[in-house]
C-alpha cells in the first residue's frame, strides 16, 4: 500500500452541521486487529442520535468519526491474527464483545458499540479487533452488506433468539424503516404471515411487492390494534416488532395473542412506555427489549441470507463526498437504508 494518508468524515462538536471531512494516517493493526479498507456504510437513525449526543451517557472524545455500518475488506492483519486474512470481505460487528449468549457486563455499562462510543467507520481505512468481524454474505455486494450489522441483525435477532417464530403464525410489524423492513423479509422467508402498519399508502404498497401478507395504514385506521384481530379471525398477532414506543404499546398489547411476543426495538414516538398491566397479564405476554444481537447470531443470519436469496432493501446510494446529503435522506424518512459509497 503506497499511499499513507486516508478522507475521514468528523465531528470537532455536537452537531451535524459540523461534520466535516478531513485527512488522517491510514492506522496500522496491533496484535489480533485487521485494517479494513472500507467499500460503504450505511446510516442508522441510532447515528444522528450519537451525532446529537441524544443516545449515549458516555460521549466520544471530540473529533469523532460517527456511523456503525461497515462493509470491507480486509488488507493487512495484526500479530496473532487468525480468523480472517488479507482479501477477505467483512462487515463489522456493532456489539463488538459479544460474541453469543448473554451480553458482557462492559457492554451493558459503557455499550462498546462501533459508531458510539467506540470510533465509527465513515473513512476510508478502518481497524477493528477480528472479534468485531464477520465474513460477508457470498451473495451480496458490498453496498447490500453494509446494511446488515444494526437494522437486519436486529430484525433476525429478535425473531429467531428473542422470540422463536415458526412458519404460519402471524407478525406485526411497525413501520418501513430499515429493521421494520428486514423484519418482513426475514418472517416471510420463515414462513410467517407478516402485516406491515404505516401512515403512507405508496410505502405500504411497496411492503406488499416485498411480501406483506396484509398491510394497515395506521393514519386511516389509528385503531390499528383491532384491524390486526380482525385480520386473524380474533386470535390477534403471535410477534410484534415495536417500534414506536410511547402509548402505541398499548395498541401492540391489544393487538396480541395469547402466549405472545412484543420486541421493543425503537421510540420514534417516545423512549417511555406506556400500556396497560392487566390485558398483558392475561395474555401472557412477553414484552422483551432488543438491542441488535451477538456475532453467532450474525453469523448465522448471513447464512440464511444466502441460503433464502434475501436482498436488503436500499433507498439510495451516495459517494463519500455526499455524506451530509446522505444523512438529510435519512431524516426525510427513507424507504429501506440509506447507503454511503466509500469507494
Amino acid at each position: 500500500m503506497t499511499n499513507t494518508m486516508m478522507k475521514v468524515w468528523q465531528l470537532p462538536a455536537t452537531g451535524l452541521s459540523h461534520l466535516e471531512m478531513v485527512q488522517r494516517p491510514i492506522p496500522a493493526p496491533g496484535p489480533n486487529e485487521l485494517l479494513v479498507k472500507v467499500a460503504a456504510v450505511s446510516l442508522n437513525y441510532r447515528d444522528t442520535l450519537v451525532i446529537n449526543r441524544a443516545l449515549l451517557q458516555d460521549h466520544p472524545a471530540m473529533p469523532f468519526v460517527p456511523v456503525s455500518d461497515m462493509a470491507g475488506a480486509v488488507v493487512a492483519t495484526g500479530a496473532g491474527t487468525t480468523r480472517f486474512k488479507a482479501g477477505d470481505r467483512i462487515v463489522g460487528n456493532f456489539w463488538t464483545q459479544w460474541l453469543d449468549d448473554d451480553p458482557p457486563v462492559e457492554m451493558l455499562r459503557h455499550g462498546l458499540s462501533l459508531g458510539g462510543p467506540l470510533p465509527g467507520m465513515l473513512a476510508e481505512y478502518v481497524v477493528i479487533h477480528e472479534d468485531a468481524a464477520v465474513h460477508s454474505p457470498s451473495s451480496l455486494t458490498d453496498e447490500e452488506a453494509c446494511t446488515l450489522p444494526v437494522a437486519a441483525l436486529t430484525a433476525w435477532f429478535a425473531l429467531t433468539e428473542a422470540a422463536d417464530v415458526r412458519a404460519g403464525q402471524t407478525v406485526v410489524v411497525q413501520g418501513t424503516g430499515g429493521v421494520s423492513l428486514f423484519g418482513l423479509q426475514f418472517a416471510s422467508a420463515l414462513g410467517a404471515r407478516v402485516i406491515v402498519t404505516s401512515r403512507s399508502d405508496d410505502k405500504l404498497s411497496r411492503a406488499r411487492s416485498l411480501g406483506a401478507w396484509a398491510t394497515i395504514n395506521a393514519l386511516q385506521t389509528p385503531d390499528w390494534a383491532h384491524a390486526v384481530v380482525k385480520l386473524t379471525e380474533g386470535e390477534g398477532a403471535h410477534h410484534i416488532l415495536e417500534m414506536i414506543g410511547g402509548d402505541n404499546l398499548r395498541q401492540s398489547v391489544e393487538a396480541l395473542a395469547g402466549g405472545g411476543h412484543i420486541l421493543q426495538i425503537g421510540f420514534m414516538e417516545d423512549a417511555e412506555l406506556r400500556l396497560p398491566a392487566i390485558p398483558l397479564q392475561l395474555r401472557r405476554a412477553t414484552l422483551r427489549g432488543v438491542s441488535v444481537g451477538h456475532r453467532r447470531s450474525f453469523q448465522e443470519m448471513n447464512h440464511a441470507i444466502d441460503s433464502f436469496g434475501i436482498k436488503p432493501v436500499i433507498d439510495q446510494v451516495f459517494s463519500f463526498s455526499e455524506a451530509l446529503v446522505a444523512f438529510k435522506r435519512l431524516e426525510d424518512g427513507a424507504f429501506g437504508k440509506v447507503v454511503i459509497r466509500v469507494y
